[in-house]
């Protein structure tokens, strides 16, 4: 049964950041082309290492003395949400702000701040007049949103969700909720990270043995191939433009897709291993959601971060979930720019959908050996895959501590 308009929720606008692109036109023309973000980095303490990281354009939006009190992520998030209104053609100082909502998936958020004041410190003997004033706003989790806010004088609801790497599908689900719930008229939704810029995060994969490493940064990050090694950290944002179909067909918005599914669960089996089972639930329970079979989607955009049992299970939960199902192409984007943490599930999602108009499937690079374990049929990897007429996406997002996100977007059609 088909929602009434006030109900159904689409994507009119998207402004984002990664590693290999700072729009979506450049994002999905290096998605198209092999292009790769990451590169050689170094980081106090920890040293020489590999990262994903964003060359966007902070000034654009915020003026120095902006960026010397804020953060990365609210930098960040500032930037996507600007750019996402722009692409979306809505003027906000037209708009009612007091109902705009801005809702941001985030992994973590204050060890950069942290770390820096405490470095800060130690040049004065640990001496704690020499603490910013500054430290209690830039370390608050609803931070990024707040400074989106501040930039935009939203007036409306905000916060942050904080989900692990399932925080960008988060965000996007707490969007369409509040529009349904018509507790905001216009959301401003998706995920953002700056774990680049926390040496910490570097020191625990390592100590996993779960940090990525190759002698070419471009290579480093290899979902499913017999020689992954490991994560390669990123930063990035992507924030979404959501309406409602009523609001967006009144004023003539363009629209790249319809938020049809959705779905959250949690393992309650372990701080990091992934849970096939509960992997494999929350897909049907999307699915369902949307009123589909499984073989009717097109694209299943993969969470895996190429760590070994962490692509292996998930590559299990679609077998059982895709079975027979010989028109539904799988793929992957960390492959290209790491893994974004609270923007991994907004920036993968956003690569796929311009599949909607260009009808390809953009492909897993840095295949070079498939694992054995992680075969499975229509795995797209090293170039792209022309499908013709794509119109069902379906992407999983998951995260430490057990918890799980599937969203599924389907091509809007007139």
């Amino acid at each position: 049964m088909e929602l009434p308009e006030e109900q159904r929720i689409v994507i009119t606008g998207i402004g984002l950041t990664a590693p290999n692109g700072n729009s979506l036109t450049d994002f999905r023309s290096a998605l198209l082309t092999g292009k790769s973000g990451v590169q050689d980095y170094e980081i106090r303490y920890f040293g020489k290492t590999l990262a994903g990281i964003c060359h966007f354009d902070a000034l654009k939006y915020q003026s120095r003395k902006d960026l010397r009190r804020g953060t990365r992520a609210g930098s960040v998030a500032v930037y996507c949400t600007n750019e996402a209104l722009m692409d979306a053609g809505i003027d906000i100082k037209c708009a009612d702000r007091s109902q705009v909502g801005v809702f941001l998936g985030i992994t973590e958020h204050g060890n950069v701040e942290t770390e820096n004041e405490i470095y800060q410190i130690s040049q004065f003997g640990y001496d704690c007049k020499y603490w910013s004033h500054h430290h209690n706003p830039r370390t608050v989790a609803n931070n990024p949103a707040g400074e989106v806010t501040l930039n935009l004088g939203i007036t409306g609801p905000h916060y942050t969700i904080g989900a692990a790497c399932a925080a960008g599908n988060a965000g996007l689900i707490q969007g369409v909720q509040m529009l349904r719930l018509r507790e905001c008229d216009l959301a401003l939704a998706g995920g953002v990270s700056e774990s680049i810029h926390t040496f910490g995060i570097f020191a625990a994969f390592a100590a996993e043995t779960a940090l990525a490493s190759h002698r070419h940064p471009a290579q480093a990050s290899r979902p499913f191939d017999k020689q992954r090694n490991g994560i390669v950290v990123s930063e990035g944002g992507a924030v979404y433009v959501l309406e409602r179909l009523s609001d967006a067909t009144l004023r003539g918005a363009k629209i790249y897709g319809e938020i049809i599914g959705y779905a959250m669960n949690s393992d309650a089996s372990d701080y990091i291993l992934p849970n096939t089972e509960r992997q494999i639930e929350c897909m049907m329970k999307a699915l369902d959601k949307a009123g589909l079979a499984p073989n009717e989607v097109d694209i299943v955009s993969t969470h895996a971060t190429a760590t070994v049992q962490g692509d292996i299970q998930e590559i299990k939960a679609l077998r059982q979930v895709f079975a027979g199902c010989k028109t539904t192409y799988i793929n992957n984007t960390k492959s290209y720019i790491g893994h974004a943490m609270g923007a991994a599930g907004v920036l993968e999602l956003a690569g796929n959908l311009p599949s909607f108009e260009d009808g390809v499937c953009h492909p897993t690079i840095n295949v070079d050996e498939l694992d054995p374990e992680c075969e499975i049929n229509n795995l797209v990897v090293n170039k792209p895959q022309p499908l013709g007429d794509i119109r069902v996406i379906l992407n999983n997002s998951f995260g430490m501590v057990g918890i799980n996100s599937v969203l599924i977007v389907k091509k809007y059609v007139h």
